[in-house]
């Protein structure tokens, strides 16, 4: 099988990864990228939680805080495996478009690989765009409830959730184009449309929640968000 990407790159510089994506490799790509955009959010809900923890003013609110960076660090943990993932998502694919085709049998057994790799490769920024979609809840509860004083970091969770849930799901239909079966097209197709919807919806009430929390400007008017 091929192998695109050996680097593990949760465990490199941040400029590796930088340079990876903007270079003529295939890998990482738009896919991965997502996933790390929306760790990224991930990480802000969790440091909306962290800045609101175990403070005595905010106590009432403590037990949804700790379940909430719970799964803030959960759904951030899923996100960097899954841009790693999605580096060789698609090397099934590559290496089944290699597979002779000489003959009728060989042929129909390089379909089915093709298929078969298709659909593996679109599983991965499903998976991405599920996680993120959490990603943009969790936001949306950080902005209500953490401390007002990172009520921004809450807001931009939400919008780097909803980016991540759009920018895979780009990834997701790019290989659905080519998936010859009709139901789980139209299954995803569904799912994917419902996510997108409910991240648009979720980083419109995260941001406007932030919004209403923000210190007035001086000239005594604000951002209408929309």
């Amino acid at each position: 099988m091929s192998d695109e990407s050996a680097t593990i790159y949760a465990k490199e510089p941040l400029q590796t990864y930088l340079d990876d994506a903007a270079s003529g490799k295939p890998a990482p790509g738009g896919g991965s990228v997502s996933a790390c955009v929306g760790a990224l959010g991930a990480a802000l809900v969790s440091m909306v939680c962290n800045l609101t923890r175990g403070r005595e003013k905010f106590a009432a609110v403590e037990a949804q805080v700790q379940d909430l960076v719970v799964r803030s660090e959960t759904a951030r943990a899923r996100l960097e495996q899954l841009l790693q993932d999605d580096t060789v998502a698609y090397n099934g694919v590559i290496d089944a478009y290699r597979l002779p085709k000489r003959t009728e049998e060989q042929q129909a057994a390089r379909h089915r690989a093709i298929q078969d790799g298709l659909i593996v490769a679109a599983n991965v920024p499903l998976e991405i765009v599920r996680v993120a979609l959490e990603v943009c809840r969790l936001a949306k509860t950080a902005a209500e409830i953490g401390n007002p004083a990172a009520v921004t970091d809450a807001g931009i969770g939400a919008i780097l959730g909803e980016a991540a849930v759009q920018g895979a799901s780009l990834n997701v239909e790019i290989n659905m184009a080519s998936i010859d079966d009709v139901g789980y097209v139209r299954r995803v197709g569904a799912e994917l449309q419902e996510a997108i919807e409910e991240s648009a919806r979720l980083r419109l009430e995260a941001t406007a929640i932030t919004l209403n929390k923000l210190p007035k400007r001086k000239d005594g008017h604000g951002r209408v968000d929309h």
